[in-house]
């Protein structure tokens, strides 16, 4: 780690969120404080076998912990709030967040046990928190997620902005985006701009949301069958769409999903949700008392994860929701990177199952809460940065807003493309690299975290591409001699019912690779031996056989620990 921060420099840096989409994490560090903003996963790209999360690498963090002051929230999404558990696990910092991300941070530590050691402070648009050398304040942007703030980290070389996820939407289904006090931010003076960089590819405006709203409108009036919905779980203006829908159509709501669940209930209980006095939902085991025309099911799912309940429901592994023919399934969001192959898979079984599937922006059934090109350059002329840090995005999603900023008039040499990692220094009128601490990925698999690497990713894409080979067999290595076997079972590697010569040379040529070893190396002969010998000398035979490399997974028994054990237990 080699970090040379000037004690009248703040120092600005991401442990996740760049170069990549997802897992956004970023610090303001002046002296002995640092403020995080925001703590989010990154949901796994296929070649990531059995992986749950990427989240970022907290020991920068840990190691200056006794400086953070808290973790800030720009909104309840989990690419901003999914890492919090396990940051916590790590250390525990106060947390910053707003009424509607309070709740789902709430809901998220109470399923990870970690609740009640939990401090969490709800803040709103007017709120300030001051520290001895800093303070953070916030203005309300228009995203996806009621209650999406821009954060301003004000530090003695100047104010720090992080944008936050934003776009401009002029008629929103909530609050509108409060551009005055952009522009007030801005005239106070903006040192350095952390800003979203999404959707740094669209040319132009995103549509807004409410666009989306009469178009779905439109597709459930016209349908004549159950329309089964499909969404992210925490996009609540999406979800207060479909309900609103739903009572201007006669239909019922059934909810499906544990978050799906958390999430309808955390927006009706804060007010962003209506369910006109119950009249809407519908216990979901009641689906099949109402006629067709009158249900709407909302449902998890719309990335293709194999356990969300849309998936359930098209493999017809659901308990309580059978695909009809006349179903139409509205898939109301974009594919997370990765997610690609899964989502087409989904579609493919739908579509077999005889089910109608609308998706994507053909459709109008789903906007982004990023803003395009224009919105990002209204964001520069509103704030005036004097320097610029892109975040949230990749590579050339960065580069991209990098170029958009110098169109506004900020020189190329004030635009900082950077890595996870590194640490950008800045006083009133300078900025520089002031070194890199390690900012790796953490990969969560189950309750385990950080405990896989690359050598067990690189096993898991062996098995599930050329599969297994388990060789059995019991070893006199007193007398140098085979008792029984050696039995050879496949696993995803060969049928082996139909491969019985295969199976055969297979099984002679590892007895004759365990003979061979054990008489060269005599009385010192060892388990340890046998093994290498088999994987040196058998894998490069299978292979020249079926131009496939199986896992080989030796099991070789020592009788002759058997038979001390056995005395041990007699005397």
């Amino acid at each position: 780690m080699s970090i040379n921060l000037k004690n009248n420099e703040v120092g600005v840096f991401a442990l996740g969120g760049l170069n990549e989409v997802g897992k956004n994490m970023y610090g303001v560090q002046f002296q002995d404080e640092i403020i995080i903003l925001d703590s989010g996963v990154m949901f796994p790209e296929d070649e990531l076998l059995g992986i749950d999360y990427v989240i970022p690498d907290y020991q920068y963090l840990i190691q200056n912990q006794s400086k953070i002051k808290g973790l800030f929230i720009s909104h309840g999404h989990e690419d901003h709030i999914g890492g919090i558990p396990f940051l916590l696990k790590q250390i525990n910092v106060p947390i910053y967040a707003s009424p509607l991300a309070a709740a789902l941070i709430r809901r998220k530590l109470q399923e990870h046990g970690l609740l009640r050691d939990a401090v969490i402070h709800e803040i709103n648009e007017d709120s300030v928190i001051r520290f001895r050398k800093t303070s953070v304040s916030y203005y309300l942007t228009s995203h996806s997620i009621p209650e999406a703030f821009g954060i301003v980290v004000k530090t003695p070389p100047g104010n720090i902005v992080f944008t936050g996820d934003y776009k401009f939407d002029f008629t929103p289904v909530g609050k509108p985006a409060n551009i005055q006090r952009m522009a007030q931010i801005g005239a106070e003076g903006v040192l350095l701009m952390l800003g979203d960089s999404t959707n740094a590819e669209v040319p132009t405006f995103t549509d807004s949301e409410r666009l989306v709203g009469r178009s779905i409108r439109n597709i459930i009036q016209r349908e004549e069958g159950r329309v089964i919905f499909a969404t992210f779980a925490s996009n609540v203006y999406r979800l207060q769409q479909v309900v609103l829908t739903a009572k201007e159509t006669g239909r019922k709501v059934a909810v499906f999903g544990r978050s799906m669940e958390s999430a309808i209930k955390v927006g009706i209980e804060l007010g962003y949700i209506d369910d006109h006095g119950g009249d809407v939902f519908i216990d979901g085991r009641d689906v099949d008392k109402y006629p067709a025309n009158k249900v709407i099911i909302l449902c998890t799912g719309s990335q293709g994860e194999p356990l969300a309940a849309l998936s359930r429901i098209a493999n017809g592994t659901h308990r309580q929701i059978s695909l009809h023919p006349d179903d139409t399934v509205i898939f109301s969001s974009s594919a997370i990177p990765g997610n690609t192959t899964s989502i087409n898979h989904l579609i493919n079984q739908l579509s077999e199952q005889g089910a109608k599937v609308i998706h994507g922006k053909v459709n109008n059934v789903h906007t982004s809460g990023h803003g395009g090109q224009q919105e990002q350059l209204l964001m520069h002329r509103l704030m005036q940065p004097k320097y610029l840090m892109p975040v949230h995005g990749e590579y050339r999603m960065l580069s991209i807003q990098a170029k958009l900023a110098q169109m506004t008039g900020i020189p190329k040499d004030h635009c900082f493309v950077l890595s996870n990692g590194d640490m950008l220094a800045l006083t009133s009128d300078s900025a520089r690299l002031a070194g890199h601490f390690p900012a790796s990925d953490v990969y969560v698999d189950g309750n385990g975290i950080g405990d896989i690497g690359n050598i067990v990713l690189k096993d898991r894409r062996v098995l599930s591409e050329d599969g297994l080979i388990v060789i059995a067999a019991s070893i006199d290595y007193k007398n140098q001699a085979i008792v029984s076997g050696p039995d050879i079972m496949s696993r995803g590697f060969i049928y082996m019912r139909e491969s019985g010569d295969l199976i055969a040379e297979i099984q002679s040529q590892t007895r004759a690779i365990i003979n061979r070893t054990l008489n060269q190396n005599g009385k010192n002969i060892n388990e340890r031996a046998v093994r290498d010998a088999l994987f040196d000398e058998l894998q490069p035979i299978i292979y020249k056989k079926t131009q496939r490399s199986p896992m080989l997974m030796p099991v070789l028994l020592d009788i002759n620990k058997g038979v001390r054990k056995r005395q041990n237990k007699k005397s």
